[in-house]
């Protein structure tokens, strides 16, 4: 692919990232902080995705009404999300508008952080956090990883809990932007059509007052558990089950084996619990991914069906789990290759989902790996491979979860 990586860093610590296209037709950049629910305290669980929302609230310069007003000038699309290691605000636009759109998103780390805001925007996230909790299968998700994880902070609510937002002040959140939000803890990525060198000039501008703190992440890697466990919902109308064991973290080369595996396993519509299940009418819906974090990784299976076919769903499951190894054939691998390798290059086709890509690889692990490597490494799989993995990786579910009708 015609792209070229393009890095420097800046007298703060800040680390800048691009992948360029010159054929491109638009542009993307994002700033990545590397923080996220595992870095907050048990008490301020929620904590940055509040300060997602409250960035958006605007700076001294602006109000929330003008921040809008502003990326709409300019036709650019903006947004931002939070996951359980990192917080990420980005915007995509025409490439003649790329200096503009980085210097709103800029701005936008410069909060103003006003108590009326925070009390306005407390509502918003309270509302977000009972919409979650009238799904069934998302209650039950954030069960699984409080269980999994047990007291370690992996297993947090990302959006947190009325407990823990209510209280909530504008001080909290200056204390906690002021301790993360930090250009050591940052990378600045783009992606698409740009001139790198200019706009890097752009970024050191608008960043050269930010903080040169080392924030300390929360790096202790935890055990998942081995444990099973049963909730009632009064708002469940079927049986959920989740089911989950180890898998390598986001930097082993053994990630790529994962992934692979995760979705000839129950990734698609061809995968192996598919035909078990699906084609069956056994259940509505089935899939398994891996999901890798910093120092850990785990393969979560999920599956909706009547309450009464649980613990089938389950041997099923656990048994086409346990058969992996020895019944993988070539002819499989090449299929399951092939549509992880278009997936990736689908995702990575447009400019806004190069800088995602980027900004999640620097802000995870440091180092750049291009697209081609990534692929080539998948490439390279073979039956032998695989189940080498299985052998050091055993697919034995570790941690159970379910959900019936109350």
């Amino acid at each position: 692919m015609a792209f070229t990586h393009h890095t420097a860093t800046l007298a703060n610590g800040l680390q800048l990232h691009a992948e360029i296209d010159p054929a491109a037709a638009t542009s993307a950049m994002g700033i990545f902080v590397g923080t996220g629910g595992r870095d907050e305290p048990r008490e301020l669980m929620g904590v940055s995705h509040f300060l997602e929302h409250m960035l958006f609230k605007g700076s001294e310069l602006r109000d929330a009404e003008t921040v809008n007003l502003d990326f709409d000038r300019i036709g650019a699309n903006h947004n931002a999300f939070t996951s359980i290691e990192m917080t990420a605000y980005y915007a995509s636009c025409l490439p003649e508008h790329l200096p503009r759109a980085t210097n709103l998103v800029c701005d936008l780390f410069r909060p103003a952080l006003r108590e009326a805001d925070v009390g306005e925007e407390r509502g918003v996230i309270l509302e977000e956090i009972a919409m979650y909790d009238d799904d069934p299968s998302s209650v039950l998700h954030d069960a699984m990883m409080e269980h999994c994880f047990g007291p370690h902070p992996l297993g947090h609510r990302i959006l947190g809990t009325p407990d823990t937002i209510r209280p909530m002040s504008a001080a909290s959140l200056r204390s906690y932007f002021a301790g993360h939000y930090a250009a050591a803890n940052t990378a600045v990525v783009a992606a698409g059509r740009l001139d790198f060198d200019a706009w890097a000039r752009g970024v050191e501008e608008e960043t050269q007052a930010w903080s040169i703190a080392k924030p300390a992440r929360n790096g202790s890697g935890p055990r998942i558990a081995t444990t099973r466990f049963q909730l009632t919902s009064q708002k469940a109308k079927r049986g959920y089950l989740m089911v989950g064991w180890p898998g390598p973290n986001r930097a082993d080369p053994e990630r790529f084996a994962a992934a692979l595996l995760g979705f000839l396993y129950g990734g698609s519509s061809n995968s192996r619990l598919h035909w078990a299940l699906v084609d069956k009418g056994i259940v509505e819906g089935v899939g398994s991914r891996h999901s890798p974090h910093r120092d850990t990784g785990y393969f979560i299976t999920e599956a909706v069906c009547d309450p009464d076919q649980l613990p089938e769903v389950e041997r099923i499951i656990t048994e086409e789990a346990s058969r992996l190894g020895g019944s993988l054939g070539d002819e499989e691998l090449i299929r399951a290759k092939a549509k992880v390798n278009t997936g990736v290059v689908f995702a990575g086709e447009r400019p806004t989902g190069r800088m995602k890509r980027l900004g999640t690889q620097i802000t995870s692990h440091g180092t750049y790996q291009s697209l081609d490597d990534d692929l080539e490494k998948i490439s390279r799989l073979t039956v032998a491979d695989l189940r080498g993995f299985l052998d050091r990786w055993t697919p034995t579910p570790t941690c159970i979860g379910t959900m019936v009708p109350a």
